[in-house]
């Protein structure tokens, strides 16, 4: 080998060799990761994303995919002539809606990821909150005006029953979940917001990290009057701003709240526009969105 070639070579080995401490920090831990926003609809931010998460499992963790799928139900409910119709944030979801939620992200959103994550190998299976009663909800309400009003097949989660994930990150295997809750009483099947049901999921495995992709490069400091990204911040800096965030951040960082305040390390906010953007949180010093860290931690996390 000449050596040129080699001095080329180099910057890969140094890439390599920052990760380390990482990989070493990471080895056999759980990671669950929210997928959305353009990451779900971009095909090459689709298909890093499943490169991604494949690296992950052959770096030795353990990632769990936690998926919802917003563009794709409204498209199917336009398709079928249904009105998308959304109060206080959230999709009023009809019994026939509930049959088209269900239909789209366990039948096309988490094929369409199963099917990339397994063009490296027989890793993804794929299952919903429903399969193994998984997640168990109850009937969610929207505050309009302080008022309590019907959106439908909607829920809140209350409760996660983790074996069957478990069983399969044992065995090597990537579990890719759509965030679909049944009842207790097996009566009803509700459609939970996936950034909460990816963050319960979190909590109930004691996963290492949440991360929750975002099509934003992070939480702003002070937007729309600064783009400057919150790097980190506490669970009680967290709570103090989020009277005060934007509605499309509440649940993401809602949900970041309750993973590290339920015994998960970190939660990250990261921009899912960014390839490879999971990579580059993980294994690179930088690191890139904003990280939430439990109280306790404070700076030395």
């Amino acid at each position: 080998m000449s050596t040129t070639r080699k001095h080329t070579a180099l910057p890969k080995a140094q890439i390599l060799i920052e990760a380390l401490p990482w990989l070493t920090r990471h080895h056999g831990k759980t990671v669950v990761i929210k997928f959305g926003g353009n990451a779900m609809v971009d095909e090459e931010l689709k298909a890093a994303f499943a490169q991604d998460v494949v690296f992950l499992r052959h770096a030795g963790l353990k990632p769990v995919v936690v998926h919802g799928g917003g563009p794709q139900i409204t498209a199917h409910l336009d398709k079928l002539g249904l009105v998308s119709e959304f109060k206080a944030g959230l999709r009023v979801t009809t019994p026939e809606a509930m049959d088209v939620v269900r239909m789209v992200l366990a039948g096309q959103v988490q094929r369409d990821l199963v099917g990339l994550l397994n063009r490296h190998g027989p890793l993804a299976v794929g299952m919903t909150g429903e399969d193994a009663h998984t997640m168990t909800a109850v009937k969610r309400y929207a505050e309009i005006d302080g008022e309590s009003v019907d959106i439908g097949r909607v829920g809140d989660i209350t409760g996660v029953e983790v074996g069957a994930v478990r069983a399969l990150l044992d065995d090597g295997r990537i579990p890719v979940v759509s965030s679909i809750a049944r009842s207790a009483d097996d009566q009803h099947v509700y459609n939970v917001n996936a950034d909460t049901a990816a963050a319960a999921l979190a909590a109930a495995l004691g996963a290492e990290t949440l991360m929750v992709l975002t099509d934003v490069e992070g939480l702003y400091e002070d937007w729309p009057d600064s783009d400057e990204v919150i790097s980190r911040l506490t669970a009680t800096e967290l709570e103090k701003l989020l009277p005060d965030l934007a509605s499309g951040m509440v649940p993401k960082m809602e949900g970041c709240l309750h993973a590290v305040r339920n015994g998960v390390n970190t939660a990250r906010v990261i921009d899912g526009r960014v390839q490879h953007s999971i990579l580059l949180e993980i294994f690179t010093d930088e690191g890139i969105g904003t990280m939430v860290v439990p109280d306790a931690q404070g700076e030395t996390a």
